[in-house]
């Protein structure tokens, strides 16, 4: 999940309290971070778009993720614009709108469902030309540009030893619900110069990983 407390699932992450536990990525707190990094490989950066999808978590989880990609564009001088995508269906008329309302690059909100179609919107993108920020590096080893966000495998690794556990007696309710331990940030240098950017030397060493 993305905030399974904003969500109401668990009372808090430390003690869920019920039925329930996992893991959770920590989507909405790293929104504002992933529009900086995008911002240092598309320099002069001002137009941007965010796609999201709308109902993907709780009303009040979607309203903190909104809120934090409008703050963070208002606060580096940019113009945000929210194209919703309710399904796959949706995608060739929000990337067209993307294009039609000069986008200078795009932003992929937390969603399964965009997770989900991860290799038709970087197609997508590279047929625009666009640039984007995504949420997980399996948009990046598609062919996408760049990423940040926790390792998704290594959270499912995580929920093995739950299931473990609660096979073995134990009661979700006392087993905290798991954070990610590190967050990694992926770059795609061949996307990169097929767009014609120029990734910093600084932000390249600064990178997890870097595709070539």
């Amino acid at each position: 999940m993305a905030d399974p407390v904003e969500d109401e699932l668990v009372a808090s992450l430390a003690r869920p309290g019920g039925n329930i536990t996992g893991t959770t990525f920590l989507g909405p707190e790293l929104v504002a971070k992933r529009l900086q990094l995008l911002r240092e490989v598309v320099p002069g950066l001002s137009r941007v778009v965010a796609l999201w999808h709308p109902g993907a978590y709780g009303e009040r989880t979607m309203a903190h993720v909104l809120e934090g990609i409008e703050g963070a564009a208002q606060s580096l001088g940019m113009q945000l614009q929210l194209v919703p995508a309710r399904s796959p269906d949706d995608f060739v008329s929000a990337f067209s709108a993307m294009t039609r309302d000069r986008a200078e690059a795009f932003i992929v909100m937390p969603s399964p469902m965009l997770f989900g179609e991860h290799k038709r919107i970087v197609d997508l993108a590279a047929h625009d030309r666009l640039p984007a920020m995504y949420q997980a590096r399996e948009f990046v080893d598609a062919g996408g540009l760049m990423s940040y966000g926790a390792n998704l495998p290594d959270l499912f690794r995580q929920i093995a030893t739950y299931v473990d556990k609660i096979l073995k007696g134990a009661k979700p309710a006392d087993l905290p619900v798991e954070q990610p331990t590190k967050f990694e940030l992926v770059i795609n240098l061949k996307t990169a110069k097929t767009l014609g950017l120029n990734v910093p030397l600084p932000l390249q060493q600064l990178a997890d990983e870097v595709l070539e």
